[in-house]
C-alpha cells in the first residue's frame, strides 16, 4: 500500500527475502539498493505494524553495505517509550546523535515539503545540528521552520557527513515578521583628499618647519608640503610638540613669517574641526554685520556630536553660550531657525516612516502653498527635528503632492534671511556635497574671490568628502574645482589649497 506523504522516490524500500513481501502500489525494486538480509524484517502485511519498542535490536546493526556506511556497534538500540509507527504516519526518528539520512536506497529524511533532504545527520560530524524548533516531524512541541528544499534524488554518499559536494544549507528562519527589515546604510568609505600620514612623528614634523622658518626668509614650499601631507590629528599636536622642543609658540611663528590668505589657510589647519568651526561661528557674529550663509552652512551640515562640541568650544573660548550669540545678533524666523540648528538634537536614525513624512509633506503644503500666508514655525520644526533620511523622503512626497519642487515653495513663500536659510537647510538635506559644490562655486564667481568661504569649505571638508564636492562641480559647471582654484588664486595660498584639493577631475 501506499503511505501518505512518501511520493515514490528513486532509491526507495527494495524487496528483500524474509522482509518486506513486494505489495501492489508499494516501492518497486530499485537498482543500487539494500542486497538481501538474511534475518531481515519478517514479511508484514500491508505496511509497518506496530512494534513496541521501535526497531528491533539488531546484533552489530546494520550490515556493511558497498557504499554505505560502514558497520556501528550496536545500531539502533530499542527505545523504551518511543513513538510507535502508525499507519499511513513517519516512521520512527532515530535518536540524537544517530544517523537521520540513510544512503541511496535506504530510508529517506523528509522534510517539510515531503520531499528528501539528503544527509541530514544531526549531531555527527559534518551535520547541521539541531536548534530550537528544529526537531524530526512527528514529534510534539518541535515545529521545523521550513528547511530549504535540498537537491534530489539523493546522491549516494560514501561514508559518514554530508555529501560532498553539497553545501550546508542554513535554516529558513519562520515567517511572521510585519515590517520589513531597514537595510543598513552602506558606507562608501573615506571621501576625503587628506588621510593620515603613515608614521607621522610630531617632533620630526616641527624639526621641518623650524628649519622652514628659521634664519632669513621662509621656505614656504617645505610648508605647504607638510602641512599639505598631514590629517588634522597629525597637525594640532604639532603645536605642543614645538613648544616642548623649542620652548616657542607655533601659530605666532607662523603667524610672523607667513602673510595674506596663505597665512589665513595655514592658520585655518592649525585648528581642530570643532575649534575652527567655533572661531568661524564667531567671525561671522561678531563687528558689523552678520556672515548669516556661514552660520547656516556650519549649522546644517554638521552632526549633532559636532554640534555639541562647537557649544562647548564656543562657551569656553568666548565665555558666552553660541545660543545667546546668535540672539544677540539675530531676529525674528531666522533667529528661531538657527538656535534650532545649534540644539544638535536633530533625529539621526536612518529609518523612515513612509506615513510619516507623507503626514509631514501633507503639513507643509498646509503651512505654505495651501493657505494664504506662511506658518513658518511647521517648517522650522519639520527641517530642524526629523532625520536627514526621512526629510529626504518628505521633499519627494511633497513634490507629488504639491506639483512643486520644495525649494520653489520656499522661494515663493519666504524672503530675506529666512529664505536664504531654509533653502541652504533644504539644499544640504538633500544633497550634501552639492550643496558645497555651489558655495564653492559662489565663492570664486564674478569679480573678487570670497576667501573665508573658499578656505573653510577647503579645509573643513578636505576629511570628510571633499572627493564627492569635486565630482558634483564637475557635473553642475563644467570644470573641475582644481581648475578653478588654479585660475582664481595665486602663489603659495593657490599651491596649498590645490593640494588640498587632491587633483583635477
Amino acid at each position: 500500500m501506499s503511505y501518505p506523504g512518501y511520493p515514490p522516490a528513486a532509491g526507495g524500500y527494495p524487496p528483500q527475502p524474509g522482509a518486506y513481501p513486494q505489495q501492489p502500489g508499494a516501492y518497486p525494486p530499485q537498482p543500487g539498493a539494500y542486497p538481501p538480509q538474511a534475518g531481515g524484517y519478517p514479511p508484514q502485511p500491508s505496511g509497518y505494524p506496530p512494534q513496541p519498542g521501535g526497531y528491533p535490536q539488531q546484533p552489530g546493526g546494520y550490515p556493511p553495505q558497498a557504499g554505505g556506511y560502514p558497520p556501528q556497534a550496536g545500531g539502533y538500540p530499542p527505545q523504551a517509550g518511543c513513538y510507535p509507527p502508525q499507519p499511513g504516519s513517519f516512521p520512527q526518528a532515530p535518536p540524537t546523535g544517530g544517523w537521520g539520512g540513510g544512503p541511496t536506497g535506504g530510508y529517506p529524511s523528509i522534510g517539510l515539503d515531503s520531499l528528501s533532504n539528503p544527509g541530514f545527520n544531526q549531531g555527527m560530524p559534518g551535520g547541521p545540528q539541531l536548534g530550537p524548533g528544529m526537531g524530526y516531524p512527528g514529534q510534539p512541541g518541535q515545529p521545523m521552520p521550513g528547511y530549504p528544499r535540498a537537491p534530489s534524488p539523493n546522491p549516494s554518499m560514501p561514508g559518514f557527513g554530508a555529501a560532498p559536494g553539497y553545501p550546508q544549507l542554513p535554516s529558513m528562519p519562520a515567517s511572521g515578521g510585519s515590517s520589513m527589515p531597514i537595510v543598513p546604510v552602506v558606507s562608501k568609505g573615506f571621501r576625503g583628499t587628506i588621510k593620515d600620514f603613515p608614521g607621522a612623528d610630531p617632533l620630526k614634523d616641527v624639526e621641518v618647519l623650524r628649519k622652514a622658518m628659521k634664519g632669513f626668509g621662509t621656505d614656504e614650499q617645505a610648508i605647504i608640503n607638510l602641512l599639505g601631507s598631514r590629517s588634522s590629528k597629525q597637525r594640532v599636536p604639532m603645536l605642543r610638540a614645538y613648544k616642548t622642543s623649542y620652548g616657542k609658540d607655533l601659530i605666532k611663528d607662523l603667524h610672523s613669517e607667513l602673510s595674506g590668505d596663505f597665512r589665513k589657510l595655514v592658520m585655518a589647519m592649525m585648528k581642530s574641526p570643532t575649534e575652527f568651526d567655533a572661531s568661524e561661528i564667531n567671525s561671522a557674529i561678531k563687528g558689523a554685520g552678520t556672515d548669516e550663509a556661514c552660520l547656516i552652512e556650519i549649522l546644517s551640515s554638521r552632526s549633532n556630536a559636532e554640534i555639541k562640541e562647537i557649544n562647548r568650544i564656543y562657551k569656553a573660548e568666548y565665555k558666552k553660550s553660541l545660543e545667546d550669540a546668535i540672539v544677540s545678533d539675530t531676529s525674528g524666523h531666522f533667529r528661531r531657525l538657527l538656535v534650532s540648528l545649534a540644539q544638535g538634537n536633530r533625529d539621526e536614525r536612518e529609518h523612515v516612516d513612509i506615513s510619516l513624512a507623507k503626514q509631514d509633506a501633507q503639513a507643509l503644503y498646509a503651512a505654505g502653498e495651501k493657505k494664504l500666508g506662511t506658518d513658518e514655525s511647521k517648517f522650522n520644526a519639520i527641517l530642524c527635528a526629523r532625520s536627514k533620511a526621512h526629510l529626504r523622503t518628505v521633499f519627494l512626497e511633497y513634490q507629488q503632492m504639491s506639483g512643486r519642487d520644495i525649494e520653489k515653495s520656499i522661494n515663493r513663500e519666504m524672503s530675506g534671511d529666512l529664505e536664504s536659510g531654509m533653502l541652504a537647510v533644504v539644499k544640504c538635506i538633500k544633497n550634501t556635497p552639492g550643496y558645497f559644490a555651489e558655495r564653492l562655486y559662489k565663492s570664486m564667481k564674478g569679480a573678487g574671490t570670497k576667501d573665508r568661504t573658499l578656505i573653510r569649505i577647503m579645509v573643513s571638508r578636505s576629511e570628510v568628502d571633499l572627493l564627492d564636492i569635486r565630482k558634483e562641480y564637475l557635473k553642475n559647471y563644467g570644470k573641475s574645482l582644481y581648475t578653478d582654484i588654479s585660475g582664481d588664486t595665486s602663489g603659495d595660498y593657490k599651491k596649498l589649497l590645490l593640494k588640498l584639493c587632491g587633483g583635477s577631475d
